[in-house]
């Protein structure tokens, strides 16, 4: 007998037999969650809103929700932001988001999400997708059309710091309309948003970070979807989701030197920064089809593009020469994806013994990274093909058994013309010829897995998998000082395959569930950032990375729902090259040990509530200049029905935290990125369905 479900839209536990088995679509095999040999995570709608009731910012919504995430940078940038200390891999509706050829760190910001429905997390190093799921897989999964001819949605929300102050404050809209007319159904919906300046729990304003900001931006959504229905098994949809997010520009950074030493941080004051806004672009386009009763088979098949564009802003770090004189410039990354995805999965084989899926994908990328102000190369056009095969198997060969195992074929050539680096150095010209190369990949990836149901209540898992990445190709190219090399000779651009082995146990007791796991993830040659000379480089290393995860959550009566979580990571890196990890890895890496509880309550049909408490433990390495002292962050929300629609009133970091954030106190020393995190802050919302 299986673990039983739980209500996804309700605080009250049902059957499986009343909400159905929740099946991730992210896997390949439609794995259902509850029978997956690997840890995973589906946060649906009601958790997401609870914490778009207090944050609109998704790396907070993540590192609230899943065990193991760090901890937000409250940045544009997702840098240092990880799962279980490795890189996840995006997507939305299974589509990549992620562009390992040069990682802008951008990847997370591509969706409002309010266009989002669920989110599903695979834990650990994964092929399922291809290419870049060496520390998981977060899969965005978009609003779908609900049913009935016409449905819409509308909502408005202000958010404000706790003095209220003009330049703080913030505004939100969001307007949804989906159907169904004979054999179509559609949606259709847009976001649009303001964001005002971040201040402290002091009062101060928070700095602005070169990389990008979403304090003092704007943004906006636009999601469109239409299926046609060819009969009651067969469905082709198309979507289109494109996200806008531009900073105003309104404010430069207020450094001072030596400030990290003593506990200074970076603010800002009004001014005009050099150059352009930095900006996020992104347009998902896809189309898909399924067909869930072809000759015994269920088919799924998609082709996708993605559009991807990342402006930075100037920064004056590097003073890029132009003839000799310097000259502040500003990078972006540009970014081409072209894929195809085809599954076929045939369940209930020689009695039910046998499931097996099949399939393959397809995928292009072309990558550059330009000097915005001076038209320039920064990083020259990598073209990157992949293609791949699996085959996936379970075998149930006792009712409470199942057996798991599967094989992925990967395939890839990266080619790159002959370039010369940019002189960014104003003693001596480092600019230097590289001769281009077409380097060639081929590995073969596997996974295998058990699934054991003790008992009724009980279960035990446990696997083993891999995944395939690229190192930063861009960060390794544009890095070269020495003439004469060329691409083929790079060590630097050798895959990255990591390696993830996973025990843990599911008990679930209708009211009460908890689910424990221990986890392994190495790589002989992964990929460290470390700072030399004002920037991150890629140092190709042996890193080895351990912990575990508790989650726990109890129902008292049908209006209380208490969730209980704990996540504890370490991970070394092998930094002398002799074959054996040495050095703590730091907050770039590996997130600090995380404690979090919540309270959801329905107190009567027209009031809610939910609290959360975030502690983030101290964290200390060989190097006590990126020492963590940890702090605990609360947020609160509320929400009341009215006569028409619903209220709710948030408040972020309810008892006023004065604090640095995570990646300012364990990623990087400098005093420019030495933030503060935000303070107080109140968030006032008004939706309606109708």
């Amino acid at each position: 007998m299986p673990i039983s479900a739980y209500a996804q839209d309700s605080l009250k536990p049902v059957s499986e037999t009343e909400l159905g088995p929740i099946t991730i679509s992210a896997t390949r095999n439609k794995t259902e969650k509850d029978k997956s040999p690997r840890r995973i995570t589906v946060i649906d709608r009601q958790q997401i809103e609870q914490q778009l009731a207090t944050t609109n910012d998704p790396g907070q919504v993540l590192s609230n929700l899943i065990p193991s995430y760090s901890p937000s940078r409250q940045k544009l940038s997702n840098a240092g932001e990880t799962l279980r200390g490795r890189d996840p891999q995006f997507l939305i509706d299974g589509v990549p988001q992620s562009n390992p050829l040069r990682d802008s760190s951008r990847d997370s910001y591509t969706i409002d999400m309010s266009m989002v429905e669920r989110i599903e997390v695979i834990y650990g190093a994964s092929a399922e997708r291809g290419l870049g799921a060496t520390g998981g897989i977060i899969n965005f999964i978009t609003r779908r059309p609900e049913g009935g001819e016409v449905n819409q949605h509308a909502g408005l929300s202000l958010t404000s710091d706790d003095d209220f102050r003009g330049d703080g404050l913030g505004y939100k809209a969001d307007y949804r309309i989906s159907g169904a007319k004979g054999d179509w159904d559609y949606l259709a919906a847009a976001s649009w948003q303001e964001r005002g300046a971040f201040y402290d729990g002091n009062g101060e304003n928070i700095g602005v970070a070169y990389p990008g900001e979403i304090q003092d931006s704007d943004s906006y959504d636009i999601l469109a979807k239409a299926g046609y229905w060819i009969d009651d098994d067969q469905q082709v949809q198309f979507s289109l989701n494109h996200f806008d997010l531009e900073s105003d520009g309104d404010y430069v950074p207020v450094v001072t030197e030596g400030g990290r030493a003593n506990g200074v941080p970076t603010t800002a004051r009004k001014g005009d920064p050099l150059g352009d806004p930095g900006y996020n672009r992104v347009t998902t386009a896809r189309v898909s089809y399924e067909h869930a009763d072809w000759h015994g088979n269920s088919v799924d098949a998609q082709i996708y593009t993605q559009r991807f564009r990342a402006q930075f802003g100037t920064t004056t770090f590097f003073p890029y020469q132009v003839n000799g004189e310097e000259a502040f410039d500003q990078t972006r990354n540009e970014s081409d994806k072209y894929g195809a995805q085809f599954s076929l999965n045939r369940q209930g084989m020689f009695d039910g013994f046998v499931d097996v899926a099949t399939g393959f994908d397809l995928l292009q990328d072309e990558t550059q990274q330009v000097l915005a102000q001076t038209g320039r190369t920064y990083v020259p056009e990598t073209r990157f093909r992949s293609y791949a095969g699996f085959l996936q198997t379970d075998l149930h060969p006792f009712e409470s058994l199942t057996l798991t195992g599967g094989v992925r074929e990967e395939r890839a050539r990266l080619d790159v013309d002959d370039y010369a680096t940019i002189d960014r150095s104003n003693i001596v010209n480092d600019a230097v010829e590289v001769g281009g190369g077409t380097p060639r990949y081929s590995e073969t990836l596997y996974n295998a897995g058990l699934v054991y149901q003790a008992t009724s209540w009980g279960q035990l898992y446990a696997s083993y998998s891999e995944g395939f990445g690229m190192p930063d190709v861009g960060r390794a190219l544009r890095g070269i000082n020495k003439a004469g090399l060329d691409v083929d000779e790079l060590i630097e651009l050798t895959p990255i395959v990591t390696d993830t082995r996973e025990i843990g146990t599911r008990l679930d007791w209708e009211r009460y569930g908890l689910e424990l796991s221990y986890y392994e993830s190495n790589s002989d040659l992964g990929e460290r950032l470390t700072e030399r000379n004002g920037s991150f480089v890629g140092s190709r290393e042996k890193t080895e990375i351990h912990g575990f995860e508790i989650t726990g959550r109890a129902h008292v009566g049908d209006r209380h729902r208490f969730d209980l979580s704990y996540a504890q990571a370490e991970g070394e890196s092998d930094t002398d090259g002799d074959g054996r990890v040495d050095t703590d890895l730091t907050g770039i890496n590996i997130a600090p040990d995380t404690l979090t509880a919540g309270w959801s309550a329905n107190w009567n049909p027209d009031f809610s509530s939910h609290i959360q408490a975030v502690h983030y433990f101290d964290r200390d390495v060989e190097n006590e200049q990126l020492d963590f002292d940890g702090f605990t962050l609360v947020n609160a929300s509320i929400g009341h029905a009215l006569p028409v629609g619903r209220m709710s009133l948030g408040i972020d970091n309810l008892f006023d935290k004065d604090y640095f954030t995570y990646y300012s106190q364990a990623a990087r020393i400098s005093d420019e990125y030495y933030f503060k995190g935000r303070g107080r802050t109140f968030k006032l919302g008004y939706e309606v369905d109708f």
